[in-house]
């Protein structure tokens, strides 16, 4: 219809002709002026932003889902939805079994520097997003309301940490609030964001599977955790692995499969910042400048010739997984170190 603008400037006929609801036509024709001042004001506050499909800043895996969401709301640290992710879900009434799972794979994931996303909900999601905070790492919770408000009320402390720790997103207008239609689509955003979903619990009834086959179908991998036969949350795992999920038992079975589109994804974040990759990155010139930090410093004192795990190098480097999960990232962009497809930095 020729852009924004047009769209915009378009009659209400015109744009039931151009195939979009009545509902939606008539809000584009007669916008609501007191919830457009309510977002420019949400937007004013620290830490609030509106990140359109257009922008550069979009995260690329998520523009290339089907029907990506046209503008996300964030609220938090917008470059966490660049940085590399796994979404841990499950089931809201999970064993304590479930827990401990959820709570032992998002720590360690979050050590080797994978940001945990999830949906906020009561059980294994909001353990994961816990655990992984707990560590020092990177959160983002999709939420399926508004981010006026947090559902479940249960989850109110875990939002309040993710929102300095990682982000908050959504697509839906500020005051959403919950309803049934909206969790499935929130649901193809964790999928969507992420480089696999790992299932960690799940009923046979449960949404968690929704978020699972809609992983599958945008080309994402599905991880899921076998369990008991005697355990009804372990039923939804099982069916799953029989329609093709991999079955894992640590995360190294995980961190396997990543590199390939880890990869891929790293060379969108080189274009993004312009900095093409080198075969003659001038190292030397590069690192002096950065071993000017004393965290470099650190970081660079503990990377040697061979591979090394990242959860070892943060242990070794005494930093917070948090910044040495960046600063990997921008040394692997500065051509210092290589990541090896099992996870593993090592000098370049």
């Amino acid at each position: 219809m020729g852009g924004v603008s047009a769209v915009a400037a378009a009659n209400t006929r015109d744009l039931i002709h151009h195939g979009l609801s009545a509902a939606t036509a008539a809000a584009i024709s007669a916008p609501d002026e007191s919830c457009i001042e309510t977002g420019l004001q949400w937007l004013d506050e620290p830490g609030h932003h509106l990140l359109c499909w257009d922008d550069d800043a979009y995260p690329v895996l998520l523009r290339r889902i089907n029907g990506p969401p046209a503008a996300l709301y964030i609220d938090g640290d917008p470059g966490c939805l660049w940085q590399p992710q796994i979404a841990v879900i499950g089931s809201r009434n999970p064993t304590a079994g479930g827990l401990d799972h959820a709570r032992d794979f998002a720590a360690t994931l979050a050590r080797q520097g994978m940001t945990i996303t999830s949906g906020l909900a009561s059980g294994i999601d909001a353990a994961a997003h816990t655990a992984a905070m707990d560590t020092g790492g990177l959160s983002i919770a999709v939420n399926g309301t508004g981010l006026l408000s947090v559902y479940p009320k249960s989850s109110q402390a875990v939002a309040e940490r993710i929102r300095s720790q990682g982000a908050m997103v959504s697509e839906l207008p500020l005051d959403a609030v919950p309803k049934r239609q909206h969790f499935p689509s929130r649901n193809r955003i964790i999928s969507g964001l992420s480089l696999a979903v790992l299932v960690i619990e799940a009923g046979l009834n449960s949404g968690t599977l929704i978020t699972a086959r809609k992983a599958a179908e945008q080309g994402r991998e599905v991880f899921a955790l076998p369990g008991s036969l005697h355990n009804p949350m372990a039923k939804g795992c099982h069916r799953l692995i029989r329609e093709g999920a991999r079955l894992i038992e640590t995360t190294a079975d995980i961190m396997q499969e990543l590199g390939p589109i880890a990869a891929e994804l790293q060379m969108e974040i080189h274009q993004r910042l312009a900095q093409p990759v080198s075969d003659d990155p001038k190292p030397t010139t590069t690192l002096a400048s950065l071993l000017d930090d004393v965290d470099y410093n650190s970081l660079w004192a503990v990377i040697g010739y061979d591979p090394k795990p990242v959860d070892i190098i943060i242990s070794q480097s005494k930093l917070s997984a948090r910044d040495v999960s960046s600063m990997l990232l921008i040394m692997e962009l500065k051509g210092l170190v290589k990541k090896q497809s099992n996870g593993r930095f090592m000098r370049a």
